[in-house]
């Protein structure tokens, strides 16, 4: 199984864990995880009706992962006229956003960017150099850039 394989493979164990799978049997066939999740925002939406809420990701890949997430329930993601494109606002009921949507979003996109992550780093290790460590911490200056609060020399 291939790095991509264990990714995706992940990805529906933690869709099988909020879809509030009772078995192990249920946790592995996470095919019907949606359905059990269609069927909890049904449920959440008789007993707390769906309300406004705006949500804010600033990381491209993020929103798209968050956007996909709603429509895969049938909840339609917006925009309001002159938002910015990281607001995406939706009607959904709180007790879905709070148990199973958002953590949900939280455990997918940690996967996901720690994945982004790896692959970055060895990109840009085979691309451009091999040292990606952070700067060093070097003592003094506490001053950023020249006499006059520029960040380049003169």
């Amino acid at each position: 199984m291939d790095e991509r394989e264990r990714l995706l493979e992940k990805l529906r164990r933690i869709e099988a864990l909020y879809a509030g799978a009772a078995t192990e049997g249920e946790r592995e066939a996470a095919g019907g995880a949606r359905e059990r999740i269609a069927a909890r925002l049904r449920l959440c939406e008789q007993a707390d009706p769906p309300i406004e809420y705006r949500f804010s990701l600033h990381d491209p890949w993020s929103r798209q992962l968050f956007t996909a997430l709603l429509r895969r329930y049938g909840i339609r993601p917006y925009r309001y006229p002159r938002q910015r494109r990281n607001s995406v606002m939706a009607r959904v009921s709180r007790t879905f956003v709070e148990q199973t949507l958002w953590p949900e979003f939280s455990a997918i996109n940690a996967e996901l960017q720690a994945h982004l992550g790896r692959i970055c780093a060895d990109i840009i290790k085979q691309a451009v150099a091999e040292d990606t460590s952070e700067a060093e911490e070097v003592p003094g200056g506490g001053e950023i850039g020249g006499p006059d609060g520029a960040a380049g020399e003169e």
